[in-house]
């Protein structure tokens, strides 16, 4: 059955190394179909791969080969909530240590140029604390880091 709502992903030839890449790296994600072009197209050849179907975190998206056209931007992004330091970690250096590049607050891009932010449960509960001056310290706190540092956003948390 088809999704009612797919985020569609460009790449410029790159999409099924992509989402095996993702398949491998994030729970609950899979590579669930590959569709061969029918015929010549623009960026590719009659048989070539033109979209992968593939899941990240449960999330559908299908991959498209449509050439250098467009490139990914910030504006786009996945969040993934991590669960304590180590998850954080790994998703992290498989991102980053894939080819990837670190940004600011929790952000990294991937070596396609897709952008992740890499999100401690504990970073969003902090931030959105009803409690003003918490929010205060743990935002002030995640401003300072590329990678979330779970210990240090507790720090904040507690005064």
């Amino acid at each position: 059955m088809i999704a009612r709502n797919t985020i569609c992903l460009w790449f410029d030839g790159t999409a099924l190394e992509a989402a095996t890449f993702y398949a491998r790296t994030f729970p609950d994600s899979a590579v669930t179909a590959v569709h061969h072009a029918p015929a010549d197209f623009p960026s590719g050849r009659q048989g070539d791969v033109l979209t992968v179907d593939f899941t990240v975190a449960g999330i559908p998206c299908i991959g498209l080969n449509g050439g250098p056209a467009f490139k990914h931007s910030e504006a786009f992004s996945f969040q993934i909530a991590t669960d304590d330091q180590a998850e954080t970690d790994r998703l992290w250096e498989a991102i980053v240590g894939n080819g990837g590049e670190e940004s600011a607050c929790g952000w990294c891009r991937d070596k396609w140029g897709l952008s992740w932010q890499i999100t401690p449960r504990v970073l969003s509960e902090a931030v959105t604390s009803k409690d003003p001056a918490v929010a205060r310290r743990a935002f002030e706190a995640m401003m300072t880091m590329r990678k979330i540092d779970v210990a240090r956003i507790e720090a904040a948390v507690r005064g």
